[in-house]
């Protein structure tokens, strides 16, 4: 891109509209700094070019149905230490237990009527969780949601 590069153009999208616009980058950077700062940024989802136009394709039609995809960089190689705000106090430290478990099922990829399954709630209610859980991490999608459960060792690779 000429004058920004992509992680630039990610932070320009505006992102306090109701329905924020979504964002997949595509890129032929796959490396996991790359991946964490779009993330940062608000993209909902990560693909390479180098993939096959019809999982591009695809992965953009999960992003614009509210899900959001990371390929084939997977969150488990992105595991870092979290660095703790200006006053020490962990991301997680807002949530509840329920937005905690919700959380953890965010990370397995379920959606939000999987979730609601899974805690035999309302689709509403569901949505609801997931929508204190953004709010409460500043998360600016579910990927980077998922991301801070990762880095802030809520969730950990392997372990279900």
């Amino acid at each position: 891109m000429p004058r920004r590069d992509g992680i630039a153009a990610t932070r320009a999208v505006p992102a306090g509209a109701a329905e924020p616009p979504k964002v997949v980058v595509i890129t032929t950077f796959e490396n996991d700094g790359y991946v964490t700062a779009a993330l940062s940024a608000g993209a909902s989802g990560f693909v390479l070019k180098r993939q096959p136009v019809a999982q591009i394709a695809e992965a953009v039609r999960f992003v614009a149905r509210g899900d959001a995809i990371l390929f084939p960089t997977t969150p488990r190689r992105m595991v870092s230490a979290r660095p703790r705000d200006a006053g020490g106090a962990l991301p997680l430290a807002g949530l509840t237990e329920r937005e905690e478990e919700v959380l953890r099922l965010m990370a397995t990829g379920l959606s939000n009527l999987e979730i609601a399954d899974r805690l035999t709630v309302g689709a509403e209610t569901a949505k609801t969780h997931v929508g204190n859980v953004l709010t409460k991490l500043g998360a600016q999608s579910r990927t980077h949601a998922v991301v801070i459960a990762y880095e802030s060792g809520l969730v950990v690779p392997g372990i279900r």
